[in-house]
């Protein structure tokens, strides 16, 4: 039996930490590494679901994705499946320390830095990149290639959809730069989890979307949502999934749920180099 290794970010809570357990559960051979940004939380997860390693980074901190990588590469040899799945939805515009918007860093800049350094070794394992997206990037994501920062206009709930949109456009540019090279990416909407999301926000859409009880109603588990995450992790591209495609859980994505910009090759193309230059990726 092959002894996969995935690695889980945004693995100390929610989705993440439910497919590392699912994952762990179904496939004990696996190799799990987990990261998330709670030492206490990350070493509580991992340790519950055997993990080969853990790591704890602040991904509004560049420095600390790229040291998080290193010590990804010094731990194993491959990579067969990697889960970009940090996030957040956060309140007032606040810049990082890089000079980036927070909600735009966490969730796209980062994970795009970590998953460029780390493509030795998911060229190793011919490995899988897994995004994490969100219905939020169909109902309010507009991506805007000149103010991927949101420099002119911010909203919080808007500023999330853009960043979950943009993670199907890195899904998309990333099939279509590295396919070649036996990497494999997908980006899906694991559906509206009822877990601490958007505590950072209040705002009045987090509000209706989250914390009516209306809205509680339509939410999935973490449980349902972590088995979408582990389905694409654990799963074999080209067979139960379609590399550089869009899911809505499961199945692949509708016309009315998806963004129009999930089909312009031109704003893919712009998109993926001004997000490289912004996270000194070389082309």
């Amino acid at each position: 039996m092959t002894r996969k290794t995935i690695v889980i970010t945004g693995g100390s809570d929610g989705i993440g930490a439910e497919a590392a357990r699912q994952i762990a559960r179904a496939r004990p051979e696996s190799r799990l590494i987990i990261v998330g940004r709670s030492a206490q939380k990350t070493a509580a997860v991992a340790r519950e679901v055997g993990a080969a390693a853990y790591f704890v980074a602040d991904y509004t901190r560049l420095d600390d994705v790229r040291r998080l990588a290193a010590d990804i590469r010094g731990s194993v040899d491959q990579i067969d499946a990697l889960a970009n799945n940090a996030g957040g939805v956060f309140g007032e515009r606040t810049v990082t320390v890089d000079g980036n918007e927070k909600t735009f860093q966490v969730n796209l800049l980062a994970p795009f830095l970590l998953t460029h350094l780390l493509l030795d070794s998911l060229r190793a394992g011919e490995g899988a990149v897994v995004n994490t997206s969100s219905a939020s990037a169909k109902l309010v994501g507009r991506v805007d290639v000149d103010d991927l920062n949101h420099e002119k206009t911010y909203a919080p709930m808007r500023a999330y959809g853009d960043a979950k949109l943009a993670n199907i456009l890195f899904a998309r540019g990333m099939h279509t730069q590295y396919q070649s090279t036996g990497i494999n990416a997908v980006a899906f909407d694991p559906g509206n989890v009822r877990t601490s999301f958007g505590a950072e926000n209040n705002d009045l859409l987090t509000r209706l979307l989250y914390r009516t009880p209306l809205s509680r109603l339509a939410l999935i588990s973490p449980e349902k949502g972590g088995a979408n995450l582990a389905y694409f992790l654990t799963g074999t591209p080209g067979s139960d999934w379609v590399p550089g495609r869009f899911y809505a859980q499961q199945k692949l994505a509708k016309p009315r749920q998806t963004n129009k910009q999930v089909n312009d090759e031109t704003l893919i193309d712009r998109f993926w180099r001004q997000t490289a230059q912004l996270a000194g990726v070389k082309l």
